[in-house]
C-alpha cells in the first residue's frame, strides 16, 4: 500500500505558466542561474534557488538566501502570479522530449512512509544538501519543487490517466530547450477516489530522483509532527510515474590523468579485465557491460570479461560499479568518486562530442561512455536495501519547479 493524497496546490495563473516554470535548482550553478533568468522576473528560480537574488560572495547557509526565497515567494503570491486551489486535487503532469513522453500524477506522499521504508531509496544523501532543503522548506513554509517518484506500473492506473488526458489540459506550453509541458487538474471526486484506491493497491514507491528533498520533507515532517492530528506537512510533494514510461539517460566519466602511467601501460593494465577494441563507430555502447573509451584521439570498446563480476549482485552487476571496480578504482587509483577532483561525471544529454571535447580541449586524459542503468536495475538495487554508485542515473527529462506547489 502506499499514501498518496491530492493536496491543494499553489500554481501559476495559466498565462503565467511557461514564464514561472523552471528547471530545478540543482542542475545549474549560481551563475548559470542568473543567466537562466535574465529578463525572467516571473521564473520560479526567485524562489528554487534564490542564491542568484544575493550578492556574490554570500555564504550558501547565509538566511539571507531563506529569506529572500520566502519574500520572492510572498510577492508571486500577492501579485496574483501564483493562485492557490480552493480544494485538495490530483494533478497530471506530462512532459514530451523529442519522441519521448512520460505523464506522472502529482500529488503528496506520506513522510511516515518514508521513514519506514516503503519509499525506497537507491542514493545517499549529502548532510549539507539535505540541510539546504530544510532550511528552504522551512523558511518558504513550503515544498517548492517535487520528488521524482516511480512504481511498477499499474494499467488501473494509465486507465484513469487516459482518461483524463483526453480532456482539455490546463497548461500547456513548450519551455525553452524544446520539451513539452502539459498538465491537467483532477477535481473530480469520483476520479480522485479511484487514484487514491489504485495507489493503495502499490507495494513500493521508489525515488528515481530527488533524493535529498525527499529526506527534507520527512526531517520537516518529523520536527512538526503532532500526536494525532495531522498536518500538511505530513505530506511530501512528488510526481508519480509508471517505470516503464521513464527515460534513464547515460551518465559518462571523464578523468583528468592515467596516474602516471603511458596510453600503452594503460591499455595493458585494463585488458586483465577488460576486452579492449580499437575503433568504436558507435562510442556510445548500445549493451550493457559495454563500455566507449575515448583516449589519445581514438574511440575503444571495453567489454568486461565473463566471471570478472558478480553477476547475481545487483550493485556489483551495474556497469557504474563494474567500470569504478574494475578500471576507476584499480587502475587510476580513483578510490571515492564522490570526493575525488581528478574525475568529472557527464550527463548523458551533452552527448559524444562533449567527452571528446574533455579530453582534446580541456585537458582531461580519458573519458569513458556508459550505457544507462535500467529502471529495472534502480528498483532491484532500491528492493535490497543497496546503495548505487555514485551518479549512476541521469533522468531526462527534467521536472519543472513552479508548477506545483505544496504549502506547509
Amino acid at each position: 500500500m502506499a499514501l498518496v493524497l491530492p493536496f491543494k496546490a499553489v500554481r501559476p495563473q495559466v498565462k503565467y505558466a511557461p514564464q514561472v516554470a523552471a528547471l530545478p535548482y540543482d542542475v545549474m550553478t549560481r551563475e548559470e542561474g542568473r543567466m537562466a533568468v535574465a529578463g525572467r522576473p516571473l521564473s520560479f528560480m526567485h524562489v528554487e534557488k534564490s542564491e542568484i537574488d544575493v550578492p556574490d560572495g554570500t555564504r550558501p547557509d547565509n538566511p539571507v538566501i531563506y529569506e529572500t526565497a520566502k519574500r520572492n515567494f510572498a510577492r508571486m503570491r500577492e501579485e496574483g502570479i501564483l493562485i492557490q486551489d480552493p480544494s485538495p486535487c490530483y494533478y497530471i503532469y506530462r512532459q514530451k522530449m523529442g519522441s519521448h513522453v512520460q505523464t506522472g500524477i502529482v500529488g503528496v506522499m506520506s513522510a511516515a512512509e518514508y521513514d519506514e521504508g516503503k519509499i525506497k531509496k537507491h542514493e545517499l544523501t549529502r548532510q549539507d544538501k539535505e540541510d539546504d532543503r530544510i532550511r528552504h522548506v522551512d523558511q518558504v513554509n513550503a515544498q517548492t519543487g517535487p520528488v521524482f517518484i516511480s512504481y511498477r506500473t499499474r494499467p488501473g492506473l494509465n486507465e484513469i490517466v487516459a482518461k483524463i488526458t483526453a480532456g482539455r489540459p490546463e497548461y500547456e506550453f513548450t519551455a525553452e530547450d524544446g520539451v513539452v509541458h502539459t498538465a491537467w487538474v483532477v477535481a473530480d471526486q469520483a476520479r480522485m477516489d479511484a487514484i487514491r484506491s489504485e495507489f493503495d493497491q502499490v507495494d513500493a514507491l521508489y525515488i528515481a530522483d530527488g533524493h535529498h528533498r525527499a529526506a527534507a520533507g520527512a526531517t520537516i515532517a518529523r520536527k512538526r509532527r503532532k500526536p494525532s492530528q495531522a498536518q500538511e506537512s505530513d505530506g511530501v510533494l512528488a510526481v508519480f510515474f509508471p517505470h516503464d514510461q521513464l527515460k534513464v539517460m547515460d551518465y559518462n566519466r571523464a578523468v583528468k590523468d592515467l596516474r602516471g602511467l603511458s596510453a600503452e601501460q594503460f591499455l595493458e593494465k585494463i585488458s586483465s579485465s577488460f576486452i579492449v577494441t580499437k575503433g568504436f563507430a558507435a562510442k556510445s555502447p548500445q549493451r550493457l557491460h559495454d563500455f566507449g573509451m575515448y583516449l589519445g584521439g581514438a574511440w575503444y570498446c571495453l567489454t568486461i570479461k565473463e566471471g570478472a563480476y558478480d553477476a547475481k549482485d545487483p550493485v556489483a552487476s551495474l556497469d557504474a560499479a563494474i567500470l569504478q571496480d574494475h578500471l576507476l578504482a584499480p587502475v587510476l587509483g580513483i578510490a571515492d568518486p564522490r570526493t575525488d577532483d581528478r574525475i568529472k561525471f557527464i550527463g548523458g544529454i551533452r552527448g559524444m562530442a562533449e567527452l571528446e571535447k574533455l579530453v582534446d580541449q580541456d585537458g582531461f586524459a580519458v573519458a569513458f561512455s556508459l550505457h544507462p542503468t535500467t529502471m529495472e536495475q534502480i528498483m532491484n538495487v532500491a528492493d535490497a536495501g543497496a546503495i548505487m554508485p555514485p551518479k549512476s542515473t541521469w533522468f531526462e527529462p527534467k521536472l519543472r519547479s513552479g508548477l506545483f506547489v505544496h504549502c506547509l
